[in-house]
């Protein structure tokens, strides 16, 4: 399903979640205040528009609350981050999403009615000291302090077995959901499923069975 998105600021974490959208086949509409960035967007991006987002008839003129997801990814200009996300939320905007640069700039965008803050640096350092801890980890998401959902490579003692045969749900407490082999996955695997050198599990579970798992040899 094709769904439309604008991205507010096209530096490096703008243009990289935009590029990924497009990449995706989604329609994106890529805003800035300076030329040069969206003359670099051009090619991922299905539409472009110079404009200053701190000013609610420049948001109007271009249409935002047509949009269902805006993503507010202005750099360094803290002020002009919280007024545009207050202003998107003042016009309707379903789902904005903001780049925070520090935890004070962060509340204070939740405050003004930001509905997921990203903390791309923080976020960052915790996804590699978390593999650098488990490198079996390829992948992880963060359900909550306790659980999360990780892509966990599989030991080579555990290969040529099925899941009935490995049974991680008593021995570790941890469900499977899917099975990754190279650029194909499996969801939702039935327990008769063989595990092959090189697959990857995509489990979920608490985060200390998930690093006690991990850590297998």
């Amino acid at each position: 399903m094709i769904k439309q998105y604008a991205v507010i600021g096209l530096g490096r974490f703008g243009a990289s979640i935009a590029s990924k959208l497009y990449e995706a086949g989604q329609e994106v509409l890529g805003v800035d205040i300076d030329e040069d960035r969206l003359e670099d967007a051009r090619s991922f991006v299905t539409h472009s528009l110079i404009a200053d987002t701190t000013e609610i008839e420049a948001l109007k003129s271009i249409g935002i609350r047509n949009f269902e997801t805006v993503i507010v990814a202005i750099g360094n200009d803290i002020q002009a981050s919280i007024l545009t996300v207050l202003l998107l939320k003042e016009l309707g905007v379903q789902k904005v999403i903001a780049k925070a640069l520090s935890k004070h700039h962060g509340k204070v965008l939740y405050k003004v009615g930001a509905d997921w803050v990203i903390f791309p640096e923080r976020d960052m350092g915790e996804r590699v000291a978390h593999q650098l801890l488990s490198p079996n980890v390829l992948n992880f998401i963060e359900l909550s302090k306790a659980y999360s959902v990780e892509e966990i490579k599989i030991p080579t003692s555990m290969t040529a077995r099925t899941l009935r045969d490995l049974d991680l749900r008593a021995k570790y407490n941890l469900s499977v959901i899917a099975i990754r082999h190279h650029e194909d996955i499996n969801i939702s695997p039935s327990p008769n499923e063989v595990i092959n050198h090189g697959d990857v599990l995509v489990v979920i579970g608490e985060n200390k069975d998930l690093e006690r798992f991990a850590n297998l040899e």
